[in-house]
């Protein structure tokens, strides 16, 4: 597996460089996050050892024995939909949150990150491929919740991430990715220049979001393989 990885990652490091160069984008903005929801806590250890410093995880039950196991190695991120009563949780284990998706959500995140003397870095996510099954506020509410969680004193307010839409038709895609760059500029209008993160894009369709001004990417499947 360990050779697989590095194998794996030294094509989609190619794969991303590709897509910069076609899309006349730096390589140096894209930052890379392993998902490693479903993969033991030695391939996160692997991951890392391999140069990656950033890591996703999407369940907080899944997670949390994972990364207790594995310790401060790595940046942790959030990624998943976030419960309030699993908010205590979520900030215990992970350096940043980007599955905010509401007011509630936001308001209980500030005050348990309040009880706990820390401040906590997050993105809002924003639901602009439209779909049902997807989480995320509505784009014409982001901009309300950007001002909305910007005024909260235990979070640090630093991007926007987005979903792609489940479908092979690539202008859809980029229409999505594209209405979520507009947003990210129009937030960092708001919040200032710490507004700096805009995550989308994953196994499937992160060229396609690299040239919608995407400055994360969230891959799992080009890494890992596709989960059992």
């Amino acid at each position: 597996m360990k050779d697989n990885i590095s194998r794996n990652l030294t094509q989609l490091h190619g794969r991303i460089a590709d897509a910069c160069e076609e899309y006349d984008r730096d390589t140096d903005d894209i930052t890379l996050v392993a998902v490693t929801k479903t993969h033991p806590a030695p391939i996160i250890k692997t991951t890392v050892a391999a140069g990656i410093h950033n890591i996703g995880e999407s369940r907080i039950q899944e997670a949390g024995p994972k990364l207790i196991e594995v310790g401060p190695i790595a940046c942790f991120h959030m990624i998943g939909h976030l419960q309030t009563n699993k908010v205590k949780q979520a900030i215990e284990l992970f350096n940043v949150i980007q599955s905010v998706d509401s007011l509630h959500l936001a308001e209980e995140i500030n005050r348990r990150a309040g009880e706990l003397e820390r401040a906590i870095e997050c993105y809002l996510e924003v639901n602009c491929s439209g779909e049902d099954a997807k989480f995320g506020v509505a784009p014409q509410e982001c901009l309300k919740l950007v001002e909305q969680v910007n005024s909260m004193t235990n979070i640090n307010l630093t991007g926007l991430m987005t979903v792609g839409p489940h479908t092979d038709d690539e202008e859809a895609i980029r229409a999505a990715y594209g209405r979520c760059r507009e947003l990210f500029k129009q937030g960092r209008d708001i919040v200032g220049d710490e507004f700096d993160t805009l995550s989308m894009g994953m196994s499937d369709d992160f060229p396609l979001a690299i040239a919608e001004g995407s400055t994360m990417i969230r891959i799992g499947s080009a890494i890992f393989g596709l989960r059992q």
